[in-house]
């Protein structure tokens, strides 16, 4: 309370309270180019998770599943099938790209597989 000249004026803040965090308050239009864009960077961040902790995939319009496994140290790591058969080393894992290699007959064949096409089975 406060006194001016024989006044008594009360104030009184009221706040509004809202739960959610990072609330602008308004509608997000969610075909802007920055949702757009957010969606994609999300997309890509799940993909790249689930790759790099070993979940099963396959490959669009094949049978065969395969899964990740990191090598001891850290650096990198391998593919293998289903039944743990050993077929391709990893040497790049990207943001969308995972690069590696094997060897056929004694050649090196380089092997590369696009993050966003793999299916990965739940």
């Amino acid at each position: 309370m406060t006194k001016l000249n024989k006044i008594q004026v009360e104030v009184k803040v009221e706040k509004k309270v809202d739960g959610r965090t990072k609330n602008t308050g308004r509608p997000v239009n969610k075909k802007s180019a920055r949702q757009a864009r957010l969606a994609k960077q999300a997309f890509y961040a799940d993909v790249n998770a689930k790759f790099l902790s070993g979940k099963v995939f396959t490959l669009k319009n094949q049978s065969s599943k395969y899964h990740y496994t990191p090598s001891a140290d850290g650096d990198c790591g391998a593919l293998f099938n289903e039944i743990g058969a050993y077929e391709c080393n990893i040497n790049y894992i990207g943001r969308t790209k995972v690069q590696g290699f094997t060897f056929v007959l004694g050649k090196k064949v380089n092997v590369e597989l696009n993050l966003k096409t793999l299916e990965f089975v739940s």
